[in-house]
């Protein structure tokens, strides 16, 4: 199963809105077929490894690490798939929380004679498609901020200078994580002060570049950003309160840019309301690079699922850039709390990765 879980981690950011599932056939004591899910979210992982096994399916055990589909879409249900294989056992990792699944793969396994277990590793799979089960269950994308900061949580100096905080291997690691994303976003500051690419600029897995987000509700961002100039290549989705000017909102789409209008809120746009919108597009994971303004107010609507937090070892002290502005914690029984899920070195950096206790 943990083999089927790797597999399952190749289709992160490349398969929404659908899930990353992997698929390990074993017969006569080896693997004869293997597959997760392809690009755009099909075909699905368990169409794939038996296409690979051909007849050395029939009597061979399934690793899934999803609850096969059992719904007609725009491919057959994998469970019946599985069934005329002559598969005689499936081991599910975790069950689908799709009402068009839920329970049901599983039950049509069960009455064609099949051995079924669920629950193998069931922990690290829910881990991994955190994201596809939040848009099921709460109709928002999972949301996880990441920061490059001192030790001392700040992430430039006074003057604004943050090349670089963290060193090449760390920015790496950072790299990565974009490219196991189906989007990635930025407050419109941060947008225009330091236009970025927003891209995965590892070698190799260039193509894996998310879907770039700008929260700009005033649209502020100039028609020359790299953003935009470049919106052909690279989707860019700009996010803006609804009632700007018509000839403005033209004159981004002319440029290739997705404009969505959300209704103002506290920040500018309503929050909910953006990663509301975000869920119905399709997206399951999004990752948001700052700013600090941006951060503060995503921790202040309890919309942060989940850290990726990069310290270097060095401070930078009081009149430096915060990772986030004051968010409004009086007492520290209101602070966001969160519980670290990993730790990792990467050099002279660390790098930790948590979860919020109450998600």
């Amino acid at each position: 199963m943990r083999a089927a879980l790797g597999l399952a981690r190749r289709g992160l950011g490349q398969v929404w809105p659908n899930p990353a599932v992997g698929c390990v056939l074993v017969g006569g004591g080896r693997v004869v077929g293997r597959g997760w899910t392809a690009p755009g979210g099909r075909p699905h992982a368990e169409s794939l490894a038996l296409a690979q096994a051909g007849a050395a399916a029939r009597g061979a055990a399934a690793y899934v690490t999803l609850e096969p589909c059992s719904h007609h879409g725009k491919t057959p249900p994998c469970a019946e798939a599985l069934i005329r294989a002559g598969v005689r056992r499936v081991c599910v990792a975790v069950d689908d929380p799709d009402p068009r699944v839920s329970g049901r793969g599983l039950a049509l396994l069960r009455q064609a004679g099949l051995e079924v277990d669920l629950g193998i590793c069931r922990e690290e799979a829910a881990e991994l498609n955190a994201g596809f089960f939040s848009r099921i269950n709460h109709g928002r994308p999972l949301i996880t901020l990441k920061a490059a900061t001192s030790l001392d949580g700040r992430i430039a100096t006074g003057s604004g200078h943050s090349q670089w905080i963290t060193g090449a291997r760390a920015r790496e690691a950072g790299h990565r994580l974009r490219a196991e994303a189906d989007a990635i976003m930025v407050g419109s500051t941060t947008a225009i002060v330091d236009d970025p690419d927003l891209t995965c600029r590892l070698p190799g897995l260039q193509h894996r570049s998310p879907v770039r987000l700008v929260v700009d509700s005033r649209l502020r961002l100039p028609l020359t950003a790299r953003l935009v100039a470049d919106a052909r290549r690279v989707p860019t989705w700009l996010i803006t309160a609804e009632g700007n000017p018509v000839e403005r909102l033209e004159a981004y789409s002319r440029c290739g840019v997705e404009v969505i209008e959300v209704p103002a809120g506290e920040e500018g746009v309503d929050l909910a309301a953006v990663f509301t919108a975000l869920g119905r597009r399709g997206l399951t994971r999004v990752l948001v690079e700052g700013g600090a303004h941006l951060s503060a107010a995503l921790l202040r609507h309890d919309l942060v699922d989940r850290l990726a937090w990069f310290r270097a070892p060095m401070l930078i002290g009081g009149d430096g850039v915060p990772a986030a502005v004051a968010f409004g914690v009086d007492q520290l029984d209101g602070a966001p709390r969160f519980t670290r899920l990993s730790v990792a070195e990467f050099g002279d950096d660390l790098f930790e990765f948590l979860t919020r206790d109450d998600v």
